[in-house]
């Protein structure tokens, strides 16, 4: 048994050397690491964030949400050029900023207009569905959603128990949804 005046054996007491050693190592790995990219990488450190560009605004839009006392709450937007034109549309999944809950989304496609004011120029999905939009990503003219939804309306508003994805394609003119979400049942209100 050890006694209190006894420091233990000579390899468990830590010195300066040690601590000091230690460090120069963990200092060494982070330098390291800083240099060292993946192939291709182009960012530094102190670079700016990349911008969006081309796309209309989502701050700037009225969208057609009642929210009573809460104003409206752009949570994912995207951009692509779905019609092919050259131009950017921007979507965005807006739902009323409450305090608490799960508030539906609705996700909408927006365009600016000759003037220069943005507009929705469609609904891609309605807020009255009653799904919330979890991830939303554009590419290749292609539109992508990963919907959540409740199967009643005594699921627990903090646990959506559908879920699903939709896309959408330009064609013929005009945007289809090539896969359906879940859809979420119309509960009364």
């Amino acid at each position: 048994m050890q006694s209190p005046a006894d420091p233990g054996l000579p390899h468990t007491r830590a010195r300066a050397v040690h601590w000091l050693a230690t460090a120069a190592a963990v200092a060494a790995v982070a330098a390291v690491a800083a240099l060292v990219q993946p192939e291709g990488a182009t960012a530094r450190p102190g670079d700016p964030l990349p911008q969006a560009t081309g796309g209309p605004d989502p701050r700037t839009v009225d969208y057609p949400l009642e929210c009573g006392p809460h104003g409206a709450a752009v949570t994912h937007s995207a951009q692509v050029d779905l019609d092919g034109d050259g131009r950017t549309e921007t979507v965005a999944a807006v739902r009323c900023d409450a305090g608490g809950g799960t508030p539906p989304h609705g996700l909408y496609l927006l365009t600016a207009r000759a003037d220069g004011a943005v507009a929705v120029a469609e609904t891609l999905v309605d807020p009255a569905e009653g799904m919330i939009v979890e991830e939303l990503t554009a590419g290749d003219g292609e539109l992508r959603a990963v919907l959540l939804a409740y199967s009643s309306p005594d699921v627990p508003r903090s646990h959506p128990d559908l879920h699903g994805e939709a896309t959408w394609n330009w064609r013929d003119g005009r945007l289809v949804v090539d896969q359906a979400a879940p859809p979420a049942p119309p509960f009364p209100t």
